[in-house]
């Protein structure tokens, strides 16, 4: 980590964030069989190629059995982009050497990729795109029976209470998309989570500013740090919102009742932009724009600023006001941790610590990391 010098705030690497995690997967590989991983490419862009190939990477350096299969345009030119996409999702789907699936979006577009993340069995999703983890994040469900990934219906009766992050007996943890919880476990790391308090609300009177209401990041980042306990200011270019699971007024009836919210609430937010970062304890933007900067000097003295976008935006005097600085991005900055493309940041780690989806094998995520 870079030493606190001349009053500047820390340029944070997150390479020792994700060692320990890359350890804790090696480890459980050890005692295990290397779980199968089929990433599927059906695309010519440069940046999902890239991607695939940094995935094959990582795998082999985590003992994980990586097959990338290349269809439609990635396999030959003369095909077209994503074609027999469909086809290559089903036949990994009844593999029952297949532990997981990852395909590599965007592919034809959002309506009809959405689809195909659909398609991809949730037992073998390693992604969380799939609408019962979608439900599951929003709802602030954290546990899930193996079975009911196989029902459409919702939950009828909620997991029981869980102490201390300890997984009830029958459940597993549902899978969250990488680079909120990459985020979350940065979070983590600087102490803006508080361990003394309870399990799912340590985030708990921290305000955070999450800059790009995006369905890929913004918002089941801010849904998951509100969930947590934090009071989070949703900023996109038409609108701020607040989402907090605690009631915004307190009454003398309220007595007696609950504290929050089963989950997070969502509410229009009246402030501007400056007043947010000015109560803002993080600031986390994802705004993918050269131009877009997040001015200075309307930061708290001591936030925490990440930048999660493939442009900085933050300028380069933000560590003058910062206590400390992640830039996703920088050359020396988030290191093996952050994967150089559009996907963003990039957890590597997550398995189910002996709970297996299928009774085949152990269930081993490359890019989500065990749910706080």
């Amino acid at each position: 980590m870079t030493s606190h010098i001349g009053g500047k705030g820390i340029l944070l690497k997150a390479d020792p964030i994700a060692s320990a995690f890359r350890d804790e997967i090696k480890a459980s590989l050890n005692e295990s069989r290397p779980p199968k991983l089929v990433g599927i490419l059906a695309t010519s862009a440069a940046p999902s190629k890239f991607y695939a190939e940094f995935t094959k990477k990582q795998c082999e350096d985590l003992g994980v059995n990586f097959v990338l299969k290349k269809i439609g345009a990635a396999e030959d030119p003369s095909k077209s982009e994503g074609e027999g996409v469909e086809e290559a999702i089903i036949e990994a789907n009844n593999d029952d050497t297949v532990d997981g699936i990852m395909v590599y979006y965007p592919i034809f577009g959002v309506q009809q990729d959405h689809y195909l993340q659909q398609v991809v069995s949730p037992l073998k999703d390693v992604e969380g795109l799939h609408f019962k983890f979608h439900y599951n994040l929003y709802h602030n469900i954290r546990y899930l029976k193996p079975d009911s990934l196989l029902s459409s219906l919702t939950p009828k009766e909620p997991p029981p209470p869980v102490v201390d992050d300890e997984t009830p007996a029958g459940y597993v943890k549902s899978i969250l998309p990488c680079t909120p919880l990459a985020i979350v476990k940065c979070l983590e790391y600087t102490r803006v989570y508080n361990t003394i308090l309870p399990y799912g609300d340590r985030a708990y009177g921290k305000t955070i500013t999450v800059i790009n209401r995006s369905e890929v990041v913004g918002r089941p980042l801010a849904a998951l740090l509100a969930n947590d306990g934090a009071r989070v200011l949703s900023v996109d270019i038409d609108s701020i919102q607040e989402y907090n699971k605690r009631p915004r007024q307190s009454t003398e009836s309220d007595q007696g009742q609950a504290k929050y919210h089963p989950h997070h609430v969502v509410s229009p937010c009246s402030l501007s932009l400056q007043e947010c970062l000015a109560q803002s304890d993080v600031i986390v933007s994802a705004v993918p724009s050269a131009s877009y900067k997040v001015k200075t000097g309307w930061l708290k003295d001591g936030c925490i600023c990440l930048n999660v976008a493939a442009d900085k935006n933050f300028d380069k005097d933000v560590r003058e006001k910062v206590n400390c600085v992640f830039f996703a991005r920088a050359p020396d900055g988030f290191a093996d941790f952050i994967n150089p493309s559009p996907k963003g940041l990039v957890v590597y780690a997550n398995h189910w610590e002996g709970h297996d989806y299928d009774a085949s094998a152990e269930f081993v995520s490359l890019h989500y990391l065990s749910w706080r």
